[in-house]
């Protein structure tokens, strides 16, 4: 059976929210290692990947490897009935056709409980190969949703341009044009603050803005986040949910003049 204890339920409220428009229904793919979640958009332009890693839970027991198919709108409303600081616990038989989700606030004077019905969900499980990025920027993610959103009123794609001088975020539209450039910048007191650029070699790449500004669905669950481009290769968007447990976004870059 599975059983796994979060100390606090937002953590798991924070990532359905981060990924449930672009994907509606999912495996959580239980083992000893802990949960994961691996899914394509309805358009197969984005990978959404998840890892909770068994450390992030207290107590963590999962006898045997099990697929909870889930709709994750429906999960969405049975988490909105949890506070963000309730400890969940998430239980699941060895064949299971329920998820039970239990619910505590610290006080231990309130104990809510319910079970979700589960999916037979037959999706396929893509290999993500090892990549060395060409760049890799660390920024604080509330930067990265401005920019995104920002260049959005601009036109529905951005280049991303990670050279020396730093990384430029440019958009063109029927409106006109616009642009914002970070440069590196470290500063030990304000470490939520810092831009740090790993760069092999110059990269320029052109992204849907949709899928990015989606993405920032996830700044609520870390400060920071990472982003990594090499030429002809898929962007990867990643942010720290702790204890090396990670929510990663991947999405295709657009080639020539694709709108």
């Amino acid at each position: 059976m599975l059983e796994a204890r979060l100390d606090q339920a937002q953590i798991l409220k924070k990532i359905v929210d981060a990924i449930k428009d672009l994907v509606q229904d999912c495996n959580f793919d239980c083992n000893d290692s802990g949960i994961a979640l691996q899914a394509m958009d309805n358009s197969h332009v984005a990978l959404v990947s998840m890892m909770l890693k068994s450390e992030s839970f207290s107590p963590y027991r999962c006898d045997r490897n099990i697929a909870l198919g889930v709709n994750l709108t429906s999960l969405t409303k049975v988490l909105r009935a949890a506070q963000n600081d309730d400890i969940l616990t998430l239980k699941a038989e060895d064949a299971p056709d329920v998820l039970n989700l239990m619910f505590e606030n610290s006080g231990n004077d309130r104990v809510s409980e319910y079970d979700l019905k589960l999916m037979d969900i037959d999706q396929e499980h893509l290999g993500i190969p090892e990549t060395e990025y060409a760049a890799t920027i660390n920024m604080p993610a509330a930067e990265f949703k401005r920019i995104t959103t920002d260049l959005m009123a601009m036109s529905e794609s951005v280049t991303i341009d990670a050279s020396k001088d730093g990384v430029k975020f440019s958009a063109m539209g029927d409106i006109g044009n616009g642009s914002v450039t970070l440069r590196q910048h470290v500063d030990v007191e304000k470490e939520n603050e810092n831009v740090t650029i790993e760069l092999s070699e110059p990269v320029s790449l052109t992204f849907s803005l949709k899928y990015l500004v989606n993405f920032c669905k996830a700044s609520a669950l870390s400060s920071s986040v990472k982003i990594c481009l090499s030429n002809e290769v898929p962007l990867l968007v990643e942010y720290n949910v702790g204890n090396s447990s990670f929510l990663r976004f991947y999405l295709a870059p657009k080639i020539g003049d694709e709108e």
